[in-house]
């Protein structure tokens, strides 16, 4: 193991925290393995954020930064990155398991023809070899994996590993690919409201789902999060009926979330749902039936009407705030 490259996520001109959790990761790796830790950040724009990746450990910046780089399909990411690779020798790959590190790293494994192990959770070493760790059928197992490709690569949970700040300094290195014709055209991108946050990232997470019974009643899971400083999220069968977008849909056909705290609001608890926030690492479940799965998972449960509860919990909430 030489080269541990951290692919970097760069939305409207910022770095996703995941990307700063998989560098951690990464040198969690790399101190075992006497490996270098680098990060490569491609974008239309970089300006400062060449210097943020040796702050959590990096010890090379690898900066691609054109103009043709403002609207990438991942097919063009991919094959940028798999060219860098080769470049520069790297032989594991790390990036975050968001929609968009699901997307592009298979395209890496497939261009590398190397193994890839998606959504870890933790790993270890023994006798120099990695051993992933990942959930699998939709939580129910934890599965250990190991590679036995020349590149391996791995995305890693969101809020899963800390990421921690380190002292160091980072060589900056300027690569300039070929850009490829991208093989799909990539036309808008639809950014979530300003200041809206993203639950694949949040710490804490108020969820609803069809027990809030109207659309109308959304404002109370809203207030709540307001009051705690939490992501709104949804059950596949309020964003099935047009409630909410499928940007806050959590659950197998949605979103993973790894929060220290989700609130379960009139959700069932189907596996399919569970598949998607059973990593959370505190769960509170507020529903009236006392038989709900959700309660199999929670590590405090509510029986009730959400609809009485949640006021009540908003307004008491508040009060210890003020206090």
């Amino acid at each position: 193991m030489s080269e541990i490259l951290v692919i970097y996520e760069i939305r409207d001109h910022k770095i996703k925290k995941v990307s700063f959790e998989a560098t951690s990761a990464a040198v969690q790796l790399a101190k075992q393995n006497k490996a270098t830790v680098s990060a490569l950040l491609i974008d239309s724009q970089i300006g400062n954020l060449r210097s943020e990746p040796e702050k959590y450990g990096a010890e090379k910046v690898y900066v691609v930064e054109s103009s043709e780089l403002a609207k990438p399909s991942p097919d063009v990411l991919a094959r940028i990155i798999t060219s860098i690779v080769k470049e520069v020798g790297a032989t594991h790959l790390f990036m975050g398991a968001t929609s968009l590190g699901k997307d592009i790293m298979p395209r890496v494994a497939y261009h590398l023809d190397s193994g890839l192990v998606q959504d870890i959770t933790g790993l270890k070493i023994n006798n120099g070899e990695v051993t992933y760790i990942r959930p699998i059928i939709a939580g129910k197992l934890i599965c250990e994996v190991s590679l036995q490709s020349e590149y391996q690569l791995v995305t890693t949970r969101p809020n899963i590993f800390k990421s921690e700040m380190q002292q160091g300094k980072a060589e900056i290195i300027q690569l300039s690919p070929e850009i490829p014709a991208s093989r799909v055209v990539v036309e808008d991108t639809i950014i979530a409201s300003a200041g809206k946050l993203d639950v694949t990232e949040a710490d804490i997470i108020v969820s609803g789902g069809r027990g809030m019974q109207s659309p109308d009643n959304w404002h109370l899971i809203e207030d709540l999060a307001e009051v705690v400083g939490a992501a709104t999220g949804a059950s596949r069968a309020v964003v099935d009926a047009g409630w909410r977008d499928h940007g806050e849909q959590v659950g197998q056909t949605g979103k993973t979330v790894s929060p220290n705290l989700y609130i379960a609001c009139g959700i069932s608890g189907a596996i399919q749902h569970q598949a998607g926030m059973a990593s959370s690492k505190y769960i509170v479940a507020i529903n009236k039936d006392p038989e709900a799965p959700i309660f199999k998972l929670a590590d405090y449960g509510i029986v009730g009407d959400v609809m009485e509860i949640l006021p009540s919990l908003t307004e008491a909430l508040k009060q210890m705030v003020k206090e």
